[in-house]
């Protein structure tokens, strides 16, 4: 099920963000995802199993650094597709000496009014 990006909770834990960036399979699909990609498509590319494709874009999502959306298609088959949701990541040292990440995320806001419109365009395209 694709997550609503319009529910995304803008606080995140840095140290769920900082224990996904320290997994090398992780940061190999952070480093494919130029463009939005679905499951497939990231599996073959970062030669990761699917099952295991699955489990790290669930973590990657949680972590807020990947959303999800989906692409609807003619014939019922809906794609999911995974893309980036940050421009930058800094990692800091607070003055008590613990790490906090810092996210700097792109402007893609939009109203409810603007996704539904947005989904109702791919329906008439398809159809």
């Amino acid at each position: 099920m694709v997550r609503d990006p319009s529910g995304r909770d803008n606080e995140y834990l840095s140290d769920d963000v900082l224990e996904t960036l320290g997994d090398e399979p992780t940061r190999r699909i952070i480093e494919t995802l130029s463009e939005p990609m679905t499951a497939n498509e990231l599996s073959e590319a970062c030669d990761i199993p699917l099952s295991t494709m699955y489990r790290k874009l669930d973590t990657l999502t949680d972590a807020s650094l990947i959303t999800e959306s989906t692409k609807i298609q003619r014939g019922g088959q809906h794609t999911t597709r995974y893309e980036l949701d940050f421009t930058e990541i800094s990692v800091l040292l607070s003055e008590n000496h613990t790490l906090r990440a810092n996210i700097d995320r792109p402007n893609r806001e939009s109203t409810a009014d603007q996704r539904l419109e947005e989904l109702w365009a791919q329906i008439r395209e398809e159809t």
